[in-house]
């Protein structure tokens, strides 16, 4: 597997990334989930850091690049961008959560239908992404990895909040499932960032 199997896949993941901002942003203006409103800001800030990697990526893995002095410290500053912004989104996701909840939850139907393209698309992404960095033995593959992983998890967790938002009668139980949910994938994407910042540091 060569240089050409890393480009591509990050640039699919370019393709893929960039309609789910906007399309969930549109959703907002028809729902108020807590959980809907820091996917929003989750999927703008991820992507930001995907276009990054794929470009600091597009850069080091030139045939003519052979300042492996520069080439590790820009795969170590994309690394590290990654792992504030996975950290970033989970406390912003918390603070929405929490400070501003809204338990009239409107049409959350936009922001599903991306959760669950997203399980899928990001399942194959990690898997694919695992593969080829280690067969690369490329840190800015492997990180996007871990990306993906986490992305998986959040947007199974986000299909389900707001599967319970949809079709929960009780709005005492969609709000608190909702702003829980959102706790809980937040958490994990601090988790998941912090430590991926540690790792890259050392």
């Amino acid at each position: 597997m060569n240089k050409k199997s890393g480009k591509k896949t990050l640039l699919w993941s370019v393709i893929m990334s960039s309609p789910g901002p906007l399309i969930v942003g549109l959703g907002l203006i028809v729902g108020q989930s807590s959980t809907q409103l820091a996917d929003f800001f989750r999927r703008s800030i991820e992507l930001l850091a995907i276009i990054l990697s794929f470009i600091i990526y597009c850069i080091t893995t030139k045939d003519d690049y052979t300042n492996l002095e520069q080439k590790q410290k820009l795969e170590k500053g994309t690394n590290i961008f990654v792992s504030i912004a996975m950290v970033v989104c989970g406390v912003l996701m918390i603070l929405l959560a929490t400070i501003f909840p809204s338990e009239e939850k409107g049409n959350v139907i936009p922001g599903l239908a991306i959760a669950i393209l997203g399980v899928v698309a990001n399942s194959i992404f990690w898997f694919r992404y695992n593969k080829i960095g280690t067969l690369e033995n490329n840190d800015i593959l492997k990180i996007q990895s871990k990306l993906y992983r986490a992305k998986t998890f959040v947007d199974c967790s986000v299909m389900i909040a707001l599967l319970v938002v949809l079709f929960s009668s009780n709005q005492t139980v969609s709000f608190y499932f909702d702003v829980i949910g959102t706790c809980c994938v937040s958490l994990y994407l601090i988790y998941t960032g912090i430590s991926s910042f540690i790792k890259t540091i050392k």
